[in-house]
């Protein structure tokens, strides 16, 4: 049975540009027919992937996204005297478990032509089988099978909550666990441009007085809403189930609320230092059928002359909660509130969302 945990972000941040487009701008929407900014969930993802908070929590747990698998076995395998022909041959038929593998005439013949997504426990399988395989004296098999090195459940936490889509190998794809929408702001946004110069420290002052460069990047601020679903039961089976994977599971959780509330994506950090925390959060937990509290905002926030965009904007999402629970039913059993400034706290909502994980039947 489905155990769902749904969270809900209020993030205020200044000027800032977290997730570029192709043009170099902040990414944006159209909702409730007003330009919002937004940041797309695959950046949220990668910024929690590799935050020190993942690092701390979770970091013999990590999976690798690459393509350079075969290159590793590869250099592993020359490392240990094997020579070069046979050493690509056997790092290109592994790395070819893990996705397409490079034409031999390629300049990277032991890539992967995709980014595949690799548990600890599959690296390291995929090495001993290197060097199984330096060791023999014959042909190298035709193919390698997949269950030798493929696995469709293990620790890797990352990969059970983000899941994995093998084409190749579709039975050692996992279904994502957790579901990331993507943040967008709560009121209307106008993208601005901030023009800049900078100076040449060596220039004489007998020159002009002229910049040394001139440039231009945009920005813009506001406050985000983050809808976060969590399949609780899902995760636990992705991790291989049983008492561990319960175990790992809170672990898990812990680590994505912490994240999810202190670290965003890191695009031009340098120039506009766009550290910001969740100033609310609401997590839910029960079996009823998740659904965001966008909605909360398609009337945007300011229009009826607001100032307060935050208080507002927590206004209207708790107004929108009570809504859907008097049309619907209400939508989670439990549920826990932060609120900076008022009551709650980041502890109180991670222990929360790792309480009472559901078992699931160990994989077979």
């Amino acid at each position: 049975m489905s155990d769902f945990l749904q969270l809900h972000f209020i993030t205020a941040y200044p000027p800032a540009n977290l997730n570029r487009d192709d043009t170099g701008r902040p990414k944006t929407a159209m909702f409730g027919g007003a330009a919002r900014m937004r940041v797309s969930s695959q950046s949220l993802k990668r910024a929690w992937r590799e935050s020190e908070v993942f690092a701390q929590s979770l970091h013999a747990n990590l999976a690798s996204r690459t393509q350079r698998l075969g290159e590793e076995l590869r250099r592993h395998l020359l490392d240990k005297s094997i020579a070069e022909d046979k050493a690509l041959a056997i790092a290109r038929s592994i790395a070819g478990v893990f996705g397409k593998i490079k034409k031999p005439d390629d300049k990277n013949p032991a890539y992967i032509d995709q980014l595949a997504f690799i548990s600890p426990q599959e690296r390291m399988e995929a090495i001993a089988l290197a060097d199984k395989l330096a060791k023999g004296d014959g042909e190298l098999p035709e193919t390698i099978d997949a269950k030798s090195l493929l696995r469709s459940t293990d620790t890797a936490v990352d990969i059970a909550m983000f899941g994995r889509m093998l084409a190749d190998n579709p039975a050692f794809s996992r279904e994502a666990a957790v579901q990331v929408a993507h943040a967008i702001t709560t009121h209307r946004v106008t993208v601005e441009d901030d023009y800049y110069t900078a100076v040449d420290d060596l220039k004489l002052p007998s020159e002009d007085a002229g910049a040394g460069f001139i440039g231009e990047q945009a920005f813009g601020a506001g406050v985000f809403y983050l809808y976060v679903c969590v399949d609780r039961g899902l995760l636990a089976k992705n991790l291989g189930g049983g008492e561990p994977a319960r175990g790992l599971g809170a672990k898990a959780i812990c680590a994505l609320v912490e994240a999810a509330a202190t670290v965003g994506p890191r695009g031009k950090v340098a120039s506009f230092a766009s550290h910001a925390r969740a100033h609310y959060i609401l997590a839910e937990r029960g079996r009823a059928q998740p659904r965001t509290l966008a909605a909360s905002f398609l009337k945007p926030i300011g229009s009826d002359g607001e100032n307060d965009f935050l208080s507002a904007s927590i206004g209207a999402l708790e107004k929108m909660r009570d809504a859907f629970d008097i049309a619907y039913g209400r939508a989670a059993e439990h549920r826990q509130e932060l609120k900076v400034g008022g009551s709650g706290t980041l502890a109180d909502i991670m222990k929360f969302a790792s309480d009472e994980m559901p078992v699931v039947a160990p994989a077979q």
